[in-house]
């Protein structure tokens, strides 16, 4: 990362240290299986480092560990949030916040929501995006290297749009006027669009995230408007491809949706405007949905409250319900779908405010909690050492008070959180 000189200074100075012990003895009040379903009683779990060693029934404190007792909670894996923007100012009446805030202050205002999120019991989140391009790979090293507490990220690095599409701050000065570093990637045709992949990935993105539809909060842009083309999705695709990644695509159109599937993505943002023919081809492609069906009404509120511009709450209005009825339809299809919320949209540390709506929508509790884990892990290319609770798996956990399989908003308040085998307060 060649930007932001002196930051990790800076956020170091902030860091608090996480308990360490050589491992962690954790006794859980249930345990729940995320993929049987099960809630078991008396287990505990023993970690090593970062990482699951056993899961057993509670017997003699380990010699050398940490006895940690969650015997009068519930036990889950650590949820995952498929998108989020940490490393953002957040949605506000502002048009120009994100403008007059400079690179350094970006990723520090990131550190307090990595705090946040990570407080909510998320313990890793794909970050999809930021105008502020690479701050979200800044951010994502801090934690990494433990000099700000925070969620595990994966990160896109900047939006591919088109000039004035749904990616770029527009609204504020020409967008030729702003700054290189928010427009990274800005693209018009499939040359361009390798070429600003590779310059992604050569700055230490994990993924990248394709504007294949205008937005909602995004000025002069139609959410159902179809933006980038096929072709140039798919030469993104094939440099992601070629570096062992995926692209993800922000798509609420129909035809913006299934030009993104064609294209290769691994998985589809919003999908609010989603047909019949693109629940089947996702269906049959395995493609992942990701559907922010709680936001809507925030949006709704708040925005209108503060003034948020009318432009924005009348494409909110036009998408919001339409969005969850294509939700039910998608679980009633079994389409695959996983956990993404869009926080940054709303205050960081609501995620999981999510849950109650996609269980309103037609998901069972247990659907949603999976949604959470072993299906966000999936879409991370990373089942077989995240969402889970068991051997070999990393040590992510977390502690509520309640019985989230019989009421799923007990997730939203989150006692207790475990990343990587370090408690957090």
């Amino acid at each position: 990362m060649r930007a932001l000189p002196a930051l990790a200074a800076l956020l170091a100075l902030a860091a608090p240290a996480p308990a360490l012990a050589e491992g962690l003895y954790i006794a859980a009040g249930e345990l729940i299986d995320v993929t049987s379903g099960a809630a078991l009683t008396g287990q505990c779990i023993l970690t090593e480092g970062e990482r699951i060693v056993r899961v057993e029934p509670c017997g003699q404190v380990p010699e050398g560990a940490e006895q940690v007792d969650w015997s009068a909670y519930t036990v889950l894996p650590g949820l995952i949030d498929l998108h989020t923007h940490l490393s953002d100012t957040g949605s506000s009446a502002d048009l120009a916040d994100p403008l007059k805030t400079s690179p350094v202050d970006t990723v520090l205002i990131g550190a307090r929501n990595a705090r946040l999120t990570l407080a909510a019991g998320f313990t890793t989140v794909r970050d999809v995006g930021t105008y502020r391009g690479l701050t979200d790979v800044a951010l994502r090293n801090a934690i990494a290297k433990g000099l700000v507490p925070g969620p595990r990220m994966f990160v896109a690095g900047a939006y591919l749009t088109h000039p004035g599409g749904g990616g770029e701050l527009n609204g504020v000065v020409p967008n030729d006027q702003l700054p290189a570093d928010m427009r990274l990637g800005v693209l018009t045709g499939p040359e361009e669009a390798a070429q600003r992949a590779t310059y992604l990935f050569d700055n230490g993105v994990d993924f990248l995230k394709l504007m294949a539809t205008g937005a909602v909060l995004a000025i002069g842009t139609e959410p159902g408007e179809p933006e980038l083309t096929e072709a140039e999705m798919r030469a993104a695709i094939e440099v992601a491809t070629a570096r062992g990644s995926f692209a993800t695509a922000h798509a609420h159109g129909a035809e913006g949706i299934k030009a993104a599937i064609r294209a290769g993505v691994r998985s589809i943002e919003h999908a609010s405007l989603i047909d019949e023919e693109g629940l089947a081809m996702a269906r049959e492609k395995g493609v992942w949905l990701v559907m922010d069906v709680f936001n809507g009404d925030y949006i709704d509120e708040v925005g209108t409250k503060e003034g948020w511009p009318e432009e924005y709450l009348r494409k909110n209005r036009e998408t919001t319900q339409v969005q969850r009825d294509n939700f039910r339809r998608a679980v009633e299809m079994g389409v695959p779908l996983a956990f993404g919320s869009d926080a940054g949209v709303f205050p960081h540390g609501l995620n999981a405010r999510q849950f109650r709506y996609m269980v309103a929508n037609g998901m069972s509790p247990l659907q949603a909690m999976r949604a959470a884990t072993t299906s966000a892990a999936q879409v991370l290319g990373r089942e077989q050492d995240l969402g889970r609770i068991a051997p070999a798996y990393l040590a992510d956990m977390i502690a509520v008070a309640g019985d989230p399989l019989s009421d799923v908003t007990v997730l939203e308040r989150v006692s207790a959180v475990i990343k990587g085998g370090q408690i957090f307060p």
